[in-house]
């Protein structure tokens, strides 16, 4: 699960530094908080909020520091490549395009799409995650979808 949190953290920080220190920072709290697991009724939904939560209110306070815009990181590659470097660009630019395009979408449309799309997380999950309903979420998912294919169609033009 550590994978999928540092993921949806740097999904929303856009740094890799900052994501590692919120993914931690959780990590510390929770370990700190062991005896009260039994008390989580879906600890996998908790975390996934949390780090959500600490995500934002990291961003927030970089806003309010004025640290400047966050830089973007070049996005490692997460398959071996065998194919020719043409190819491996082409799969580089296709990726920052898809990420400009998720940028676009409102926060909630953002988040939900990337726990499902990224994360092949499950309506249920998601609902748990965010503290809102699986109607919601379906809704969320259709119109980010649908947002998402618009962006998409504009960049082929």
């Amino acid at each position: 699960m550590k994978d999928r949190l540092f993921r949806l953290a740097y999904g929303i920080v856009r740094d890799r530094a900052e994501a590692e220190d919120i993914l931690q920072d959780l990590l510390l709290k929770l370990w700190s908080r062991k005896e009260e697991w039994s008390d989580i009724e879906n600890l996998e939904a908790y975390c996934f909020r949390a780090i959500k939560n600490m995500a934002l209110d990291r961003l927030a306070s970089m806003a309010v520091r004025k640290t400047g815009t966050i830089e973007r990181e070049q996005e490692d590659l997460y398959f071996v490549d065998s194919h020719s470097p043409h190819r491996e660009l082409v799969r580089k630019e296709q990726r920052l395009l898809i990420e400009q395009c998720m940028e676009e979408l409102p926060e909630n449309q953002q988040l939900t799409f990337r726990l499902r799309e990224v994360e092949g997380m499950s309506y249920r999950e998601i609902a748990h995650a965010l503290a809102i309903s699986e109607d919601l979420v379906k809704i969320s998912l259709f119109r980010a979808r649908k947002k998402m294919k618009e962006l998409l169609a504009g960049y082929d033009s």
